[in-house]
């Protein structure tokens, strides 16, 4: 993971969702893919004991949704979103191989509050 900011790495390790804003089905449509790491029980105790556990080979799920662009500030959302595809990997190596074979770019990433990503 070399190529990824060392923000966004760290924050991947941490447990942190990030979201890429892509290219749209259509006119007023939005899209986005979005790379969630999975949580463990690992993760959970240490919640419980006041500290966030970094992992290198976290589970992580990709997913690339399109919105109707005229829901995306409500909580209706999901009404007329389309899931495109959808994968699920094991480790850095196997997320940075699946982002680039999907033709997304480690720098297309950020964190979701600074994205319009209803989710």
């Amino acid at each position: 993971m070399s190529d990824w900011p060392t923000d966004l790495v760290t924050a991947l390790r941490l447990g942190q969702r990030l979201v890429a804003e892509v290219p749209s089905a259509g006119p007023n449509r939005r899209a986005f893919v979005d790379i969630t790491p999975h949580a463990t029980a690992a993760d959970a105790e240490a919640r419980v004991n006041g500290w966030t556990r970094s992992d290198h080979e976290r589970t992580f799920t990709l997913r690339h949704w399109d919105y109707d662009a005229g829901r995306l500030d409500g909580y209706d959302y999901e009404i007329c979103a389309y899931l495109i595809r959808s994968t699920t990997v094991v480790g850095e190596p196997d997320l940075a191989a699946a982002v680039r074979a999907w033709r997304l770019h480690p720098a297309q990433f950020q964190y979701p509050w600074h994205t319009d990503d209803p989710r």
